[in-house]
């Protein structure tokens, strides 16, 4: 295991610093997030206050303002485009490089995404979430978040990252089937979106949309660790889903295992 991270944190340290380089990169990933971040605040307050009552699916106002602002904080860490990476590698040929190298390429390229969430955070999420409680509490009245509640919380966005990882790697597999895969991936944006409750809480949904959303890994990315820190569920509930998370990570990373083995009996290189 030793071995393991020795080799592979390096390609997650080589992004954090990276990323921090483009100075300019780092002002505007700030911009974009903020100006994303209340464009869905204040689309969200217009809809509250054009409502009769108070609470619209299962949410008043206040827990709302953290949804949006938690929502939009959380995709923003967990959902790195390893898929856009590997059609990047694929179009330019620059795959076999990455092949012949005595490294597994999808851990390559989940540590790679990694060291971006870990950016993410630093810059300036870790900021946003301590600014969100401080307003949850002085601002809305609401009670502090508890210790546990907190490490639920942490933990289910860390299995939330490994999901969109693994998920964004098979389709990525895509890649070497129609080579050009950046208009399937702004569709898989849109749509993802949609499913995995960034928009929309997935409580809104009809019920019988809830519970195929239920058996999806979807709502793992997003909704679920947004659903733990505002206290939807129980401390058993919780647990439960988290437990359904850790088994999504495994389901997708087998599954990304046997495209896998299917993709290379097939692997064409254009270029490199």
């Amino acid at each position: 295991m030793a071995h393991f991270l020795k080799i592979y944190w390096t390609f997650a340290l080589n992004q954090i610093k990276s990323n921090f380089v483009y100075r300019w990169g780092f002002y505007l990933h700030i911009l974009r997030k903020f100006l994303g971040m209340f464009i869905y605040y204040y689309l969200w307050m217009a809809i509250y206050a054009s409502s009769s009552t108070g609470q619209l699916g299962g949410f008043d106002r206040n827990e709302m303002i953290l949804y949006v602002f938690m929502s939009y904080t959380i995709s923003d860490i967990v959902m790195i485009g390893i898929s856009s990476e590997i059609g990047y590698d694929v179009l330019d040929g620059s795959v076999a490089m990455n092949l012949i190298k005595p490294i597994n390429y999808r851990w390559y390229l989940t540590f790679r995404a990694l060291g971006t969430m870990i950016y993410r955070i630093i810059v300036p999420s870790l900021f946003i979430w301590i600014g969100l409680e401080i307003y949850k509490v002085f601002g809305l009245g609401m009670p502090v978040s508890n210790p546990l509640t907190i490490v639920l919380s942490l933990t289910s966005i860390v299995l939330s990252f490994f999901i969109y990882a693994f998920f964004d790697y098979c389709f990525g597999m895509l890649a070497f089937v129609t080579t050009y895969i950046f208009g399937m991936t702004i569709i898989k944006n849109a749509a993802l979106n949609l499913l995995t409750g960034k928009l929309i809480p997935i409580s809104f949904f009809p019920l019988f949309l809830q519970k195929v959303f239920a058996f999806l890994p979807f709502t793992a990315m997003t909704y679920v660790p947004v659903m733990i820190y505002l206290g939807k569920y129980s401390e058993a509930e919780a647990f439960m889903q988290i437990g359904k998370q850790a088994l999504w990570v495994v389901i997708l990373y087998l599954a990304g295992s046997l495209l896998w083995k299917r993709i290379e009996k097939r692997i064409v290189i254009l270029g490199g």
